[in-house]
């Protein structure tokens, strides 16, 4: 039914735009036979927009969502202060409630929901307001911190309607979109923009798979989650962040790719997580004036700065400082296209790769390999880089210090980087460079992409006083 009502949508917006053409080309015709210039005229958007907000509204949902967080009596974070100092023991704990916002898209009639991970992310209670009125709780089916992207599940007592997905990398910079959430609580908001931009990188975690869509359409606090659309109807994008000063909207907002995010939820609905390929090397972009060296036009590709021993890449022959230009005959736009294309490759698969080596290209065939197979490959990079091995973080530990997320150190090198600044067996990590930790494989996944001797900033716990502060780290 819902998926008739999309398809009429697009038959009618293909024929206003078939007859705004005809009109065009007649007033065209009288002007010149008249000698005067007429302004041409297009689609009437305002029927199409409303043709979308009436056919979308109803499977976009309004998500509220219940948290549970320990945390101290008196602020323990003190930004600036020498890292390991004699400080009073940590003050009492207590819980506290906390209620959030967001939206999702129903993407098929069993009531599967897509969504942001950091809308539902450590939820005790989720419920669902559908645009009907009807409440519904939920629970997580799963998520994917990576991508920010989660799929929650009702059981509803009614047919509901669902979304269609376009195709993302058809999507045109200034092409017309729509928007549609409940931001800041109100319910049903929809808004319009073009595409300012793709394929946007560096916006979140830099250990995340990132190729964002970048649009002025309207989106605040609460839209994340929803569904940004083209004029055919089809959702092109999931609503994820904005750029603000404000906290609210100042025209930058991004969304994630349809073409990611529809794998990504079809992965979790499956098996409830996401496999991802990995061929283990370090890379960069490539620096302009290298680039001319190469006699390129403009840089692309992406350079090999470290080949994991061991790994895929390094068995298949793939050395330091090649430039990857193509993967299965698909041109690489920068690490970021090379990054995402590798992790959605299938575990297994064999990737036909074109290197630039000496100034010559080398064809080579890597078998991809199985990213949780990495963290022990990964852990060699860690110990090299900044001395320390790390372990998850035990019950006790969360209830004792009131955290929610981070690792601790296992052990370190007496001479290593981490021990020349203080740290101890113990210790907790909970970010590095403004990024929260999430876990071992998201540690080592960040300290794989930095770069040797760069300085970096660390928020630790100490494991004696329950303190946390900043500290500066070098790497090796």
């Amino acid at each position: 039914m819902e998926n008739h009502r999309c398809n009429t949508i697009a038959a009618y917006i293909v024929f206003v735009f078939a007859m705004a053409l005809l009109s065009n080309a007649g007033h065209a015709a009288d002007a010149a036979s008249q000698g005067v210039q007429k302004p041409l005229s297009g689609p009437d958007l305002r029927i199409i927009f409303t043709q979308i907000a009436n056919a979308t509204i109803p499977a976009v949902v309004h998500i509220e969502v219940t948290q549970q967080q320990v945390v101290s009596a008196f602020p323990l974070q003190i930004p600036g202060t020498p890292f390991f100092f004699d400080q009073p023991q940590g003050s009492k704990k207590f819980k506290r409630e906390l209620k959030g916002l967001g939206t999702g898209v129903i993407i098929n009639d069993k009531g599967d929901i897509l969504t942001n991970n950091h809308v539902i992310e450590g939820a005790t209670d989720v419920k669902v307001l559908l645009s009907s009125g009807k409440y519904y709780p939920a629970w997580i089916v799963g998520r994917d911190p990576k991508t920010d992207l989660a799929v929650i599940r009702i059981k509803p007592d009614e047919r509901l309607p669902f979304v269609t997905f376009g195709d993302s990398d058809k999507v045109e910079v200034g092409e017309w979109v729509v928007a549609i959430g409940h931001p800041r609580g109100l319910d049903q908001t929809v808004t319009q923009g073009i595409i300012s931009a793709k394929h946007r990188q560096g916006i979140t975690d830099p250990s995340s798979y990132q190729d964002f869509l970048q649009t002025d359409a309207a989106i605040n606090p609460g839209n994340s989650g929803g569904p940004l659309l083209n004029l055919k109807g089809e959702v092109i994008g999931i609503n994820s962040v904005i750029a603000s000063e404000s906290g609210g909207f100042e025209g930058i907002g991004f969304a994630i790719p349809s073409n990611l995010a529809s794998t990504i939820s079809k992965s979790l609905i499956s098996y409830g997580k996401v496999s991802r390929g990995w061929i283990g090397i370090s890379i960069q972009d490539i620096e302009p004036e290298k680039a001319r060296s190469l006699r390129m036009e403009m840089p692309k590709g992406a350079v090999v700065v470290d080949v994991i021993k061991g790994g895929p890449a390094d068995k298949a022959g793939m050395k330091k400082d090649d430039i990857v230009l193509k993967m299965d005959g698909k041109e690489v736009r920068d690490t970021g296209a090379l990054r995402n294309q590798v992790a959605t490759t299938p575990i297994g698969k064999t990737l036909q790769v074109t290197v630039l080596r000496e100034g010559r290209e080398v064809g080579l065939k890597v078998l991809v390999g199985d990213m949780e197979d990495s963290l022990k490959y990964l852990a060699v990079v860690v110990k090299e880089r900044l001395g320390v091995e790390v372990r998850s973080i035990k019950t006790q530990e969360v209830e004792n210090y009131g955290i929610d997320s981070g690792i601790a150190v296992k052990w370190l090198d007496p001479k290593g980087p981490m021990s020349e600044v203080g740290f101890e067996v113990d210790d907790i990590i909970l970010e590095i460079e403004g990024q929260a930790i999430q876990g071992v494989e998201d540690f080592a996944g960040i300290v794989s992409v930095l770069k040797a001797k760069q300085e970096i900033t660390i928020l630790a716990l100490d494991h004696r006083s329950g303190q946390s502060s900043y500290v500066q780290v070098q790497t090796r």
